[in-house]
C-alpha cells in the first residue's frame, strides 16, 4: 500500500451524477464524525505520530482538514458568485508548520470542522444541477467544475481519515 494514497489518488471525474452528488454530499456530511472518531482515545505521543515516513503527523493532519475545507468552502461560493474564479492556491505544507498547529486543541479544529460541514453541506444540498457545471480557475490544476470539486473533497476527507485509521491499524492502537 502507498502510505500516502491510502484510499487510492484522486481520480477528477467529468461530472457526477446525481446520485454521485447525494453520495459526495452525503460522504462530505459525515467526514467530521469519521475524523473524531479516527482521532479518539489517541495521546499526545500518538498525535504527534507521522502517518508515514516524512509525513505530516496525526495532530497536523487533523488541523489541516478543516483549514483545507474553508478553503473549499469559499472556493464553492466564489464560483457561485463569480465567472470562473481565478482561485488562489496555498502552500499546504507551510500552513501545517505554523506554531497554532503545536499548540491548538485538536478539539478546536475538529469544532471547527463540525460548524463548516454543517454550513457546507447546507450549501451543496441548495446548489442545483446545472450550477454544479459552474467552474473555477485554479492556477495550478486549471479549470475545475463544482461536480470535480465536489468529488474532490469527497475523496479527501476519507484519504486524511484512512492516513490516520491506517496508522492505527499498523501501529496496533485500539
Amino acid at each position: 500500500m502507498d502510505l500516502r494514497y491510502p484510499i487510492g489518488p484522486f481520480k477528477r471525474p467529468a461530472s457526477l451524477t446525481a446520485a454521485e452528488r447525494r453520495t459526495a454530499i452525503d460522504d462530505i456530511a459525515a467526514a467530521p464524525a469519521n475524523l473524531r472518531a479516527a482521532v479518539r482515545g489517541l495521546d499526545d505521543s500518538q498525535l504527534d505520530t507521522p502517518y508515514r515516513p516524512d509525513g505530516w503527523t496525526v495532530r497536523q493532519v487533523v488541523h489541516h482538514v478543516p483549514e483545507s475545507h474553508l478553503n473549499a468552502y469559499t472556493r464553492f461560493k466564489l464560483a457561485l458568485t463569480e465567472e470562473q474564479p481565478t482561485i488562489k492556491p496555498y502552500d499546504e505544507d507551510a500552513w501545517t508548520k505554523t506554531r497554532d498547529v503545536h499548540s491548538t486543541p485538536i478539539e478546536t479544529s475538529l469544532v471547527l470542522l463540525e460548524s463548516l460541514h454543517d454550513r457546507w453541506v447546507r450549501l451543496l444540498g441548495s446548489i442545483s444541477a446545472e450550477e454544479f457545471d459552474r467552474s473555477l480557475k485554479h492556477p495550478e490544476s486549471g479549470v475545475m467544475s463544482l461536480h470535480q470539486m465536489l468529488a474532490m473533497y469527497q475523496w479527501h476527507g476519507k484519504h486524511h481519515v484512512a492516513h490516520i485509521t491506517t496508522l492505527r491499524e499498523r501501529n496496533e492502537w485500539t
